[in-house]
């Protein structure tokens, strides 16, 4: 499977999304600067993923969410914030 995902600067609010196959991974490498693109406004937080089938699906979402406007992407992430974490099971 690949990911979209979308993260959100903590030092200014501003967002960055991109496609991956390991979701915590990209974030721990974009965390430590790794990224040149988003470097500078490190920490960031994971607002959105969504699983995708193939690259190619994956990429047209990716791109499709980065001509979404700051508006559209802050809402996202606070309908984020109402969800339930994720886990491993039903408790």
């Amino acid at each position: 499977m690949i990911y979209t995902y979308l993260l959100k600067s903590l030092k200014d609010g501003s967002f960055y999304a991109g496609i991956t196959k390991d979701i915590e991974k990209r974030l721990e490498t974009h965390n430590r600067g790794s990224v040149i693109n988003s470097a500078l406004k490190r920490p960031y937080i994971l607002v959105f993923f969504r699983k995708h089938p193939s690259y190619i699906e994956a990429r047209r979402h990716e791109i499709w969410l980065k001509k979404k406007n700051v508006v559209y992407k802050n809402k996202l992430f606070s309908v984020a914030q109402l969800a339930p974490p994720i886990s491993g099971g039903v408790k």
